[in-house]
């Protein structure tokens, strides 16, 4: 396939071009063409704006995971609107173009977050569970309406409801682990919140599974079978690490540090991928002490 993408140097993205780029060909949008050929090698090709793509039909798929990091920065007024027009505007480009098109591409997969659901508590989350009003879910919706404004019916449309994906370097993990591996792990607040996960293996796998079956459309939950409670989550870790899990970090403490967007981690959502399940998915990691070995211990 001639894939088309935004956010090609991101977590996921560069883990998608790394596994596939003997199978497809890749064009990258990112306004550092060289940072990004530094890290992704140089049989992948960049534009640095969706205006400079004259004819999108010329690819076989687009894949959409642009966006700022939602937890990286306090939640300010400012950030808001930073995380929320860095989905949104590129995403409205992308489509723009795909609608404008004489002949458009088969397939848009664009990127959203588990965050759609907002605050869920301990219920099973699917697809078709109504969200939760909060920040996280006015982006995504809006981030998914923009998506799914496609109005091109040869043009089938995923949109990816992403968890936290667990990968060795970057991410959540990389930070979550820190503390265990200078012996000072333990959980967050009660522990009983839900974290809803995936294995970066999984996640780029999903995605492919999503690209080739064209019986698949709509949002999909990117999320492992087995969401862990903070607790289980944290005991789990330490043990892959060898390392003590004695801690408990306050709620009061991380809502200081991180203020609304502590929200996320203290109150959790327990997601399930009933979709990807149902349509015939295999998950390679659908446990967390499997996760967590095979990043640590390969």
């Amino acid at each position: 396939m001639k894939i088309l993408m935004s956010g090609g140097t991101g977590l996921i993205g560069s883990a998608f071009i790394e596994k596939f780029k003997g199978e497809h060909q890749f064009t990258v949008i990112t306004r550092a063409p060289k940072k990004a050929k530094h890290l992704l090698g140089s049989n992948v090709a960049f534009v640095s704006d969706v205006s400079d793509i004259d004819d999108i039909g010329i690819f076989d798929a687009i894949i959409n995971l642009a966006g700022e990091p939602i937890a990286d920065k306090r939640w300010t007024d400012t950030q808001k609107q930073r995380i929320c027009d860095s989905r949104w505007d590129i995403t409205s480009k992308l489509v723009a173009k795909i609608n404008s098109a004489g002949t458009p591409p088969p397939v848009f997969i664009s990127g959203s977050a588990i965050g759609f659901y907002g605050s869920k508590g301990s219920v099973d989350v699917t697809e078709q569970t109504p969200p939760h009003e909060e920040f996280t879910h006015d982006l995504c919706a809006k981030w998914e309406a923009i998506a799914t404004s496609v109005a091109r019916d040869e043009t089938r449309v995923c949109t990816l409801r992403t968890g936290v994906v667990l990968a060795e370097n970057g991410g959540a993990l990389e930070k979550m682990a820190l503390p265990f591996k200078l012996g000072l792990g333990g959980k967050i607040g009660n522990g009983q919140q839900y974290l809803s996960w995936i294995h970066i293996e999984d996640m780029v796998s999903a995605i492919a599974y999503l690209l080739e079956h064209d019986s698949c459309h709509g949002p999909f939950n990117l999320t492992a079978p087995s969401p862990s409670t903070n607790k289980d989550f944290s005991h789990t870790l330490a043990a892959t690490l060898s390392r003590p899990c004695l801690f408990t970090v306050p709620g009061f403490v991380l809502k200081i540090a991180m203020g609304e967007s502590s929200d996320m981690i203290l109150k959790g959502q327990k997601v399930l991928p009933e979709k990807l399940v149902t349509s015939g998915y295999m998950f390679a990691y659908p446990t967390l002490k499997g996760a967590l070995e095979a990043i640590y211990k390969h």
